[in-house]
């Protein structure tokens, strides 16, 4: 199949459900925290546009899970990323994180959860983001098989978007 014949699905599925995660924080934003909500956001701190003090990305060199639900400051959201002050070891970190470095959102108070996997566009995909080769098919996932198994918590399994289940299998 020709690059110029395939339409970009799987990308364009991550990008809806990142503006899920975008509405969440937004909301949150805006309004506060309601109820016993509260987010845990996993992020790859490898990608180049993450901001962090160098310590806390020695700690984490991979990937780290945030939590904003009681101590949280200066929340900014964008189309492209957001901005939030963190409390670690009592001491009040800024963290820049574009969305594009997300892997995981979870509100654990109503059982809800999304993973993405993190993909590195070449600038000429750039221009080409609803385009696929046979190389890229089958990039991305929500959750793969490894994830699946590993994961040891039942609570909230349910409600896990897997984007496997609407992909065409040949």
């Amino acid at each position: 199949m020709d690059i110029m014949d395939t339409l970009r699905y799987d990308r364009w599925i991550e990008d809806a459900l990142k503006s899920v995660v975008r509405k969440a924080l937004t909301y949150c934003q805006e309004n506060g925290l309601p109820g016993d909500h509260h987010f845990y956001i996993t992020f790859a701190t490898d990608h180049p546009d993450v901001i962090m003090p160098d310590s806390l990305r020695d700690q984490y060199p991979e990937e780290i899970t945030i939590v904003i639900e009681h101590e949280y400051w200066d929340l900014e959201v964008t189309q492209e990323y957001f901005d939030v002050v963190l409390s670690f070891s009592e001491v009040k970190t800024p963290i820049h994180v574009p969305f594009e470095a997300v892997t995981g959102f979870a509100d654990p108070s109503v059982k809800f959860g999304l993973q993405f996997k993190m993909e590195m566009l070449d600038p000429e995909d750039l221009d080409d983001d609803d385009m696929m080769d046979d190389d890229d098919e089958g990039m991305m996932q929500s959750q793969s098989d490894e994830e699946k198994t590993s994961d040891t918590s039942e609570e909230g399994k349910d409600n896990v978007i897997a984007l496997d289940a609407f992909r065409n299998k040949k």
